[in-house]
């Protein structure tokens, strides 16, 4: 039997060079790229929560602050694959550091909303010989792990072919698990993404990579995410050591240890709506 219309147009489908594109300093277009795997017409987490990390980035960064130590956002609604605008307000200044908040907007509705604290950087010699570190690294180096796919891969463009994937312990949807991810295409056009910006894209995966449910017969959705920073993240590759852990009343907790090459550099916490498929 040959190929339906519809799987030789997902083959033929060009992919978008980039998750968004700007229509100007507010107003940006999702591509398909940022697609995510419980809607054909919603956005994934991970790109829009990265899209408000590079505006409080830029308003940060006017007072002088450019670490972001805390990121929290709460999600209100399916993010969809259209237009979208990001507001920023500044809440506190202080001479160490600032507290934000963010909207994020399709058409006239609030989609999500935005907590955050950016942070002075100041050189620090430590002590040596510090209870806990050096700090612990990822299982795995990203060159000495395994290609992995997500499950949904290759039925349509979206977050799948956004992020390249690595598995340094566990298996994929199989309970913990450790996956390296970087960036097969750019945040926003013509614009290379920040440390953090990497970071936000790929920290929402938590529940996905180590989901314990069947991702045919259930749904494990988070409705926020918390990202905890201690250090400027540094190179492409990210890494998640996560685990999920679900409550008998439809609640779960998706946790995350994030890494880069050097070492460990914060955490990630996801609240759970867990259901059954209809």
């Amino acid at each position: 039997m040959g190929a339906s219309t519809s799987e030789k147009s997902a083959r033929l489908e060009t992919k978008p060079a980039a998750a968004y594109a700007a229509l100007d300093a507010r107003c940006f277009r999702a591509s398909t790229l940022t697609r995510g795997p419980w809607d054909s017409g919603h956005q994934h987490a991970g790109p829009p929560v990265a899209l408000v990390c590079r505006a409080v980035e830029q308003a940060a960064r006017e007072h002088g602050l450019t670490h972001i130590a805390r990121l929290t956002a709460n999600l209100l609604r399916p993010v969809p694959i259209g237009e979208l605008i990001v507001e920023v307000t500044t809440d506190y200044v202080g001479r160490n550091a600032a507290h934000f908040s963010a909207h994020l907007m399709a058409g006239d509705k609030d989609v999500a909303r935005f907590t955050a604290l950016a942070q002075r950087e100041c050189p620090l010699d430590l002590p040596s010989m510090l209870p806990g570190h050096p700090l612990p690294k990822a299982p795995l180096a990203p060159e000495e792990s395994q290609p992995v796919d997500f499950p949904f891969a290759g039925r349509a463009t979206g977050y799948a072919d956004l992020v390249e994937t690595r598995l340094a312990r566990g298996r994929f949807w199989n309970g913990p698990c450790a996956v390296w991810f970087r960036l097969r295409h750019p945040l926003l056009a013509g614009e290379s993404p920040s440390p953090y910006q990497r970071v936000a894209v790929v920290a929402d995966s938590g529940n996905g990579v180590s989901a314990v449910l069947d991702y045919e017969r259930y749904t494990f959705v988070n409705f926020d995410l918390t990202i905890n920073l201690l250090r400027r993240p540094a190179g492409e590759w990210i890494c998640l050591d996560a685990r999920t852990a679900l409550g008998s009343s439809g609640g779960g907790l998706a946790e995350s240890a994030l890494y880069d090459a050097d070492g460990l550099i914060g955490r990630a916490t996801q609240s759970l709506a867990v259901r059954t498929r209809a």
